[in-house]
């Protein structure tokens, strides 16, 4: 199997360690097969598919589509380095408020699967950044995206802005309208 699924703290967060053959030419992976990824249990239909590129400190999140359009994401960052976040916002779970993080990069070649149900950020920690990302469960919905402020008290995420030389993270304007946890899911 060309692809290692990494359980994460947080049930059905992934991480997906590609299989990556290289030489002095350069390399080649594969970065999704359908039949891979189901006998592991991502089994999703996948919609959309988004390419983004950040520079250094931008902070892009957190961000999630509501009922009845809630997506799913497959992350992986092709050049550069970002620190990824998920967070569980299922009622319910066991794991709601929770938060997991994993540095995605070219070198690494990690990619990151968030299901349906958790609000995704992610900060650039290189110069610059590029990030792939497949989307299931729906295309997007400007009706029913949503988000949660990215420094909100109640979830404490630990974003490592002094470890990588940033004072403040850039952040949209639009992001940094978005409410806390609490307000956004009570």
């Amino acid at each position: 199997m060309p692809f290692e699924f990494i359980e994460t703290k947080i049930k059905g967060v992934i991480l997906v360690k590609p299989k990556v053959f290289g030489d002095e030419r350069g390399f080649f992976m594969e970065t999704y097969k359908k039949s891979d990824f189901k006998n592991s249990g991502i089994d999703n239909e996948f919609f959309q598919d988004n390419h983004s590129k950040s520079s250094k400190g931008v902070l892009r999140g957190l961000h999630f589509q509501k009922y009845p359009k809630e997506q799913g994401k497959l992350v992986r960052c092709i050049n550069g380095k970002i620190y990824d976040v998920a967070v569980d916002i299922r009622a319910g779970s066991p794991t709601f408020g929770h938060w997991v993080a994993y540095e995605l990069s070219e070198e690494n070649k990690l990619m990151l699967w968030i299901p349906q149900g958790f609000a995704h950020a992610f900060l650039t920690l290189s110069e610059n950044a590029e990030i792939l990302y497949k989307v299931s469960g729906s295309e997007y919905s400007p009706e029913c995206d949503s988000g949660i402020i990215w420094n909100d008290p109640h979830l404490n995420i630990k974003w490592p802005l002094k470890e990588y030389g940033i004072d403040k993270p850039k952040i949209s304007e639009k992001d940094n309208m978005l409410k806390t946890f609490k307000e956004v899911l009570g």
